[in-house]
């Protein structure tokens, strides 16, 4: 594999500006340094960088970007409804929630917006990835909140990140 001399120009120019930032000062030796840490460090972590992300359905994007966003809201607004009343009336409980997508990007993903919904926390990836751990603050029914995850999120992830 032939490495490129200036493998993420973009990261080159985020290392340097911050570092000028940081210190705030426009010093010969700090231009150099800023210079030499923008260079270095993007070609010393070329090996260890994924592979190129590759997105499809723009327009699923966006969708589930706004489903994501309304459901944010809506949890808080159930957890603190639940936090408020009554104790007995809350029933956490982990669900191993067993995926159909494949690519790693996907799960990931899935694994962020199920943590980032008040309510519920992706605990694990299984090393196989065949299924996640979610801790879900309250849930009755663990087959109606996997079927949930898979319409609202799994699915057009699926369409986002394919195979």
């Amino acid at each position: 594999m032939r490495r490129r001399a200036l493998p993420h120009p973009q990261l080159s120019l985020l290392i340097a500006g911050s570092w000028l930032l940081l210190n705030s000062t426009l010093d010969p030796g700090h231009l150099l340094l800023a210079a030499g840490l923008g260079l270095a460090i993007p070609w010393l972590i070329e090996p260890l960088w994924p592979d190129t992300l590759r997105l499809s359905a723009p327009g699923t994007l966006l969708r589930l970007a706004g489903r994501v966003l309304v459901d944010i809201v809506l949890s808080n607004i159930e957890v603190a409804r639940r936090i408020l009343g009554p104790e007995a009336a809350i029933h956490p409980r982990f669900v191993r929630y067993p995926l159909t997508l494949q690519n790693p990007w996907g799960i990931v993903t899935l694994a962020g917006i199920i943590t980032t919904t008040p309510g519920t926390v992706t605990a694990d990836i299984a090393p196989d990835r065949s299924s996640l751990l979610i801790h879900a603050f309250n849930t009755d029914d663990e087959a109606a909140l996997i079927a949930s995850i898979r319409e609202r999120y799994e699915k057009p992830l699926e369409r986002i990140f394919p195979c």
